[in-house]
Formats: structure tokens, C-alpha cells, sequence
């Protein structure tokens, strides 16, 4: 009686396996694998609350390509890209084209299980194309987590469900930037992230005034995303901290290109210094770390090609000692969302700039993180969580 009893219980379990697996395409079933088909991209246009101004530019919209790849099993991995020409270099037309012509040739027919080699022929197919090749990689691990059933966090090793992030205060005049941070602040913001770098005088200005609006118990972070010069920059950093406005740290004060500037300010200044437009690579990375031309590290999925590289720029500065943020550029939920399991899963992750779903006017994503002004919760679905998006033909 016991042994049947034993028998009757294994095989409920086993099928309650066979039920669960066979869903998410691990059982082989008349030949699904989960293998990659097709390649779909579609448009989204989504207005802002009020326009985006940085050092760089002015932006009223997020325009992004949604990357949906389709398998045969039906499970759909959805990733995001957006224009940033200023910055990664690329636009719609690129990034529809590196897709189209050179990435899907080289991953359909391939079988999601067998990720690693996926992920080292799209990082190789070409070169540059970084925003191309996130959408690309978001997609895949959005399928690798529905492959096996788990939330992308946990996948990637994390257990925390909950982020907290920054806001972002675009240029304006100091009186504006006042009172778009005292809203901020009403809003539950405790961390500002203060756009500086159109004009050095002006910019002390702006900080005093966001300073005296906001207390002295909100903290400051100020981007100047390369609008000084390494001298330039530490003068005005030098004001800065002589003034007392108290700053967390400084963003990307000089050119992308010039890592001995960006150690010229790091090595002159109080205030630490992060590294952004400076690292799309995690060769990049090593680079800065090994010189010591910043105190941290802000990975960026679009910089950096995808979760893949961002990854193993997590596994450097874990070993050089060195935190990081987890940033974005103007991006709607697909590509945050994605950020977002990143930086759930990754200790070294110890900032968060993902503020970019609030700053649209309206989500076209159904599923995916919520994110509740300051507060990103991450739900227990696979992958990605993404059910549907609302998109136009590009």
C-alpha cells in the first residue's frame, strides 16, 4: 500500500513537471526548442511631461524601435532601443538596419538554450551598433527567462524585488530648476539628479538654488554630461565644494574620449567623480579602473551593447573595488525594465538612474516593472514580465 501510495505521488509530480516545463519550452514537444524565427521591429512614440534638456541636447519624445523576437513555441522576447546620436551614435535607420541585415542573420534558427553561444555571435557580428545589439540582447534574456520559468533577477542571480531611483532635473534657469526639484520632492524624491554644463558661472547658480530650495537632506548628483574642459571642471567643482552645496558626485565632467582629463578632475576635486559617455565596453571600463580616472562607473545597457557586457562590467568593478549605477538614456519600460533585474541582481549596483518610464506622459507597456515615481518593483513573471506594447509601423 505504502509503494503505491510512493508511485501515485512521483507521478503526479512528474506530470505536474511535464505541465509546468512544457509550457515554457524546456520539454521537447513535436520538435519546439524555443528556437528563434523571426525578427519583428515595430515604433513607439511616447510625448514627455514636460521637454528633456541636457548639456547635449533638448528632447520633447521618446522614439524607440521594440525589438520582438519570436520563437517557435509562440514566446515572444521583447527588447527596446532609442535614438541617441549625440551619444551611442545611432539613429532609427541604424538601428533598424544592423538588425535587419546583420543581426538576424546571424541569430535566427538558433536555439535560446543555447544563450552563451547567441549572445557571443551578436556581440561579434559587427562592430559598434550598441543600441542595435541591446534591443537584441533585452529580447534574448527576456526569453532565457521564460525559458526556465523565473523572473530575469533571479536568473541572473538576484533576490531583491525593490529599487529606489533618482529624477532628473533637466537645464533650465535657477528658478526653474527650484521648483521643478521642490516638485520632485513632494513627490517622494530623495535623490535629484541636476543637469549642469551649458554655462559653468550659471551652473553654481542652478545648484545654489536647488540647495536652498530642496534642504539639506535631499542629495544631489549633477551630470555635466562633457560640457567642460578638465580644468574648466575642476575650477567649478572647486566653487562647488567651496560653497557648501554639498554634491554626491559629479557625471561625465569632460569628453567622452578624454580619460586623462576625467583623472585630471577626479585626482583635483573632493567631490567623486563617475564615468559615463567615457565607458560603453568593458575594455572601457578596465581602462578607467586600472588608470583610477574615476570613482565609479555608470553602465548603461545602450553604451554598453546589452546585459551581456554590462554583466562583465559588474564582474570588474567587483574585482577593482569600484560601485556602480545603473543608468538609461530616454528610454520607455522594455529597456528599463531590463536595467532594472540588473541592477536587482548585482550588489555592485549600488545607484539607480532609471527614471525614465516617469518621465513620459503615458506607458504603452502592459507588464513589466511598476514604477511608481521614485519606487521600482520588480514582478514575479518570467523573463521580463512584458505581456503587450502598444506600437505604430516604423
Amino acid at each position: 500500500m505504502a509503494e503505491t501510495v510512493f508511485v501515485f505521488f512521483v507521478e503526479i509530480i512528474i506530470f505536474k513537471l511535464k505541465l509546468i516545463y512544457g509550457k515554457i519550452g524546456i520539454i521537447n514537444h513535436g520538435g519546439e526548442v524555443m528556437k528563434i524565427t523571426a525578427i519583428e521591429m515595430e515604433r513607439i512614440s511616447v510625448p514627455l511631461i514636460r521637454p528633456f534638456k541636457t548639456a547635449l541636447r533638448t528632447v520633447d519624445s521618446v522614439e524607440d524601435v521594440i525589438v520582438k523576437i519570436i520563437t517557435d513555441t509562440g514566446n515572444i522576447g521583447y527588447g527596446e532601443a532609442p535614438p541617441t546620436p549625440v551619444i551611442t551614435g545611432d539613429t532609427i535607420g541604424s538601428i533598424v538596419g544592423a538588425i535587419k541585415e546583420v543581426i538576424s542573420k546571424n541569430i535566427i534558427g538558433m536555439k535560446i538554450e543555447d544563450f552563451e553561444e547567441i549572445l557571443i555571435k551578436l556581440d561579434k557580428c559587427m562592430i559598434k551598433n550598441t543600441s542595435a545589439k541591446a534591443a537584441v540582447d533585452i529580447a534574448l534574456y527576456d526569453l532565457f527567462g521564460q525559458l526556465y520559468g523565473a523572473p530575469l533577477y533571479k536568473i541572473l542571480g538576484g533576490g531583491k524585488k525593490e529599487l529606489v531611483t533618482d529624477i532628473t532635473i533637466s537645464v533650465n534657469t535657477p528658478e526653474q530648476m527650484a521648483l521643478d526639484s521642490l516638485e520632485a520632492v513632494k513627490k517622494g524624491y530623495t535623490t535629484l539628479k541636476i543637469k549642469v554644463g551649458k554655462d559653468s558661472e550659471m551652473d553654481i547658480k542652478r545648484l545654489k538654488a536647488v540647495r536652498e530650495a530642496v534642504g539639506e537632506e535631499i542629495k544631489l548628483r549633477i551630470d555635466a554630461n562633457q560640457g567642460w574642459t578638465p580644468k574648466e571642471g575642476v575650477r567649478i567643482l572647486r566653487k562647488m565644494e567651496d560653497s557648501g552645496i554639498d554634491i554626491e558626485f559629479v557625471e561625465q565632467p569632460v569628453n567622452a574620449y578624454d580619460i586623462d582629463g576625467l583623472k585630471f578632475v577626479t585626482d583635483n576635486v573632493y567631490i567623486p567623480v563617475m564615468a559615463d559617455e567615457s565607458v560603453f565596453s568593458p575594455k572601457d571600463a578596465l581602462t578607467i579602473m586600472q588608470k583610477r580616472a574615476a570613482d565609479f562607473i555608470n553602465i548603461k545597457l545602450m553604451k554598453t551593447g546589452g546585459i551581456y557586457n554590462a554583466l562583465k562590467i559588474c564582474s570588474l568593478a567587483e574585482i577593482y573595488g569600484i560601485q556602480c549605477m545603473i543608468g538609461c538614456m530616454l528610454e520607455a519600460k522594455v529597456s528599463v525594465t531590463a536595467a532594472a533585474h540588473l541592477a536587482a541582481a548585482k550588489s555592485v549596483i549600488t545607484k539607480v538612474d532609471l527614471d525614465g518610464p516617469v518621465l513620459c506622459k503615458e506607458d504603452p507597456v502592459t507588464g513589466g516593472a511598476v514604477f511608481t515615481e521614485s519606487l521600482i518593483k520588480l514582478e514575479n513573471k518570467p523573463g521580463l514580465g512584458i505581456e503587450g506594447i502598444k506600437t505604430s509601423k516604423l
